[in-house]
């Protein structure tokens, strides 16, 4: 087990300039998108509306369920209404939904369980595990990726899905504890039980990739990652292409800043997340609305929203992107999911990705504290 308050915040090397050096570079060569050049999509993939991470089918857009108990940005209206809004997006043909034993904690996954039992063959259920939380401050303590404890955790998960499987089990962090051979491994034996199909990594290092990879075929890494934080095109989309991994944005909108959810004037409460993230302190935001300009901008070119266009553009770049938007209202829910309709000719993405190129993002995207365990690399097995 590792304990969180022990880690240092030595991990925020992970800086924008030099992720949007590698990314311009990215962009102009491997991340050129079949859609763009105009090239027709291999026979055996999904039809339209479906993409696949690994060999897990999912709606092109999921739907992230963590803010729907409001731990991390404020209370929510009311736990009917989340439901509403998960059974609404089921409706509205969303096969993908993403959850954590971390958020709530466990009560995310309670309100994921009782909103899709009706439809649960129906759907794709993504839950994760790593954090040791404690129910009552609903703190992240410490990292515990033990096999005996993976094996805990996914009793209890299942009960609280009310499912007898997990579509998807990602670990939530890497435990610079414990190997990843010895993670992958006890997830591969899960697989093999039949109690979870198929395994993720969130926020991992490139080389705990590769190696869970060669013990278990990892289906979906989930990472940040938006137009407001394009780390990930430096080292881990290439890897998830070469291995055949599918990839998932987490805040694939920018927590809403990207939407235009909020201004250069914002000011959050400090139970906020975003209270924490340097690039939504007051200085950085007013560098930084130079994004959200670009994309209004476009998205009155393309008539459609600027949430739709943020999202569009990640669709674009690869067919094993599946962006997960996180909202606690039917309205933004539908208006998210209409993003698969929106395309971009080869001559617009050329032209949005150059334009976006030019803007420099200030701040760090998170807390140091968070920073300090995303894109560690797992202890070699001994």
């Amino acid at each position: 087990m590792t304990d969180l308050t022990k880690i240092k915040a030595s991990r925020r090397d992970i800086l924008a300039a030099t992720a949007g050096a590698a990314a311009a570079s990215l962009l102009s060569g491997g991340l050129t998108t079949a859609k763009a050049q105009g090239v027709e999509q291999p026979a055996g993939l999904p039809a339209d509306g479906k993409r696949r991470l690994g060999d897990l089918e999912v709606s092109s857009i999921g739907l992230g369920c963590m803010p729907m108990t409001g731990t991390y940005y404020g209370p929510v209206s009311s736990r009917d209404d989340m439901i509403k809004v998960i059974r609404d997006a089921a409706a509205a043909g969303v096969t993908f939904f993403d959850t954590a034993e971390a958020y709530g904690p466990f009560t995310n996954e309670e309100l994921l369980g009782d909103a899709l039992a009706s439809v649960r063959n129906e759907v794709v259920i993504a839950t994760k595990f790593g954090f040791v939380r404690n129910a009552e401050s609903r703190q992240g303590t410490r990292l515990d990726s033990r096999p005996e404890h993976i094996r805990q955790v996914v009793e209890a998960m299942l009960k609280r899905l009310k499912t007898d499987r997990i579509d998807l089990l990602y670990q939530h962090r890497v435990d610079p504890q414990v190997p990843i051979e010895d993670v992958a491994g006890t997830v591969k034996e899960l697989i093999g039980e039949g109690k979870v199909l198929h395994f993720g990594l969130s926020e991992p290092g490139p080389k705990t990739i590769a190696r869970a990879h060669a013990v278990q075929p990892v289906a979906a890494i989930q990472n940040e990652y938006s137009l407001l934080w394009r780390g990930p095109e430096a080292e881990i989309l290439p890897l998830c292409e070469k291995l055949g991994i599918g990839f998932v944005p987490w805040s694939p909108v920018g927590m809403g800043f990207l939407a235009g959810a909020f201004t250069s004037e914002a000011r959050f409460d400090k139970t906020d997340y975003r209270a924490g993230c340097p690039r939504f302190s007051p200085e950085a935001l007013k560098n930084n609305m130079a994004m959200v300009t670009l994309v209004r901008e476009w998205a009155r070119r393309k008539n459609c929203t600027p949430a739709q266009i943020s999202l569009a553009w990640l669709l674009a770049l690869k067919p094993w992107i599946v962006p997960i938007p996180g909202t606690t209202k039917t309205a933004h829910m539908a208006e998210n999911i209409k993003a698969s309709g929106v395309t971009f000719a080869s001559d617009e993405l050329e032209e949005f990705n150059s334009a976006i190129g030019r803007i420099q993002i200030v701040g760090e995207r998170g807390p140091a504290g968070v920073l300090a365990i995303s894109g560690v690399e797992a202890p070699p097995r001994t």
